[in-house]
């Protein structure tokens, strides 16, 4: 299990002005949070922790291997920085995370005589609908 909390020094940081809450407040202060983190240029993570994430966070990663999240919704760019930054613990916790194995089940017998009683209404149903031929 990796912690995310050892990249924080490779995060960088740029805050623009964002709409939302905040008043003749959002004309004037940049409260939007944007954090860049380079998973290709990472020193901190090794070889397979960058395949790892290469692959489970391949749609959110840019075309130069830069992971790109933003946060707005807050009115103090503070604020904004510290649930992105929550933001990216938890999508990188959750990309080292073991998925548990599946147990193989079999359906119980009252869920299938359920599913089939289903089917049989439905298709008395149908049947009703059938013009009838004298």
């Amino acid at each position: 299990m990796i912690d995310p909390s050892r990249l924080h020094p490779e995060l960088q940081f740029q805050f623009a002005r964002s709409g939302g809450k905040g008043g003749q407040n959002v004309n004037k202060v940049s409260t939007k949070a944007e954090l860049r983190f380079s998973v290709r240029d990472s020193a901190l993570l090794t070889d397979e922790e960058k395949a790892v994430l290469f692959e489970k966070l391949a749609k959110k990663l840019t075309t130069e291997g830069e992971l790109v999240l933003y946060h707005q919704t807050e009115r103090s760019q503070l604020d904004n920085k510290e649930k992105v930054i929550e933001k990216f613990n938890r999508l990188i916790r959750s990309a080292f995370d073991k998925p548990r194995p599946r147990k193989p089940t079999r359906p119980s017998k009252a869920s299938v005589a359920e599913r089939k009683a289903g089917k049989k209404r439905r298709g008395e149903v149908k049947e009703a609908r059938r013009k009838v031929d004298f």
